[in-house]
């Protein structure tokens, strides 16, 4: 004969109210952890919200303070460009004697009209 694997009869009467037992256990609820600060959706969706904002402001801001950067280092390379500044200086004498041409033609015309008339 072999030996069985449980005892007796009481034996196997444990084992079965311990698996049992363990079984219930596992539906038994268990301690919920309690957050210290309960936070409510519509509060954490603000705070996110602000957060995005800042961020965007911070961006929007950090863009600004490049462009100006930017800006002023075009017009320090322009100031110190001399072909640009000769150039910026032959369109102004074009443009004041072309007005100045255009001045003497209509004093002209003005004089032959008075003439004429």
């Amino acid at each position: 004969m072999r030996p069985d694997k449980i005892g007796g009869f009481s034996e196997r009467l444990e084992s079965q109210a311990e698996a049992r037992k363990a079984l219930l256990a596992k539906f038994k609820p268990k301690p919920a952890v309690v957050a210290e600060v309960l936070e409510t959706r519509a509060e954490r969706k603000a705070r996110e919200l602000e957060a995005v904002r800042a961020a965007r402001a911070a961006e929007k801001e950090a863009a600004r303070v490049a462009a100006e950067q930017k800006a002023e280092a075009d017009r320090l390379a322009f100031e110190n460009d001399e072909q640009a500044q000769l150039d910026l200086k032959r369109e102004e004498r074009k443009e004041r004697k072309a007005a100045a041409k255009a001045e003497a033609r209509a004093k002209r015309e003005a004089k032959s009209a008075q003439r004429r008339s």
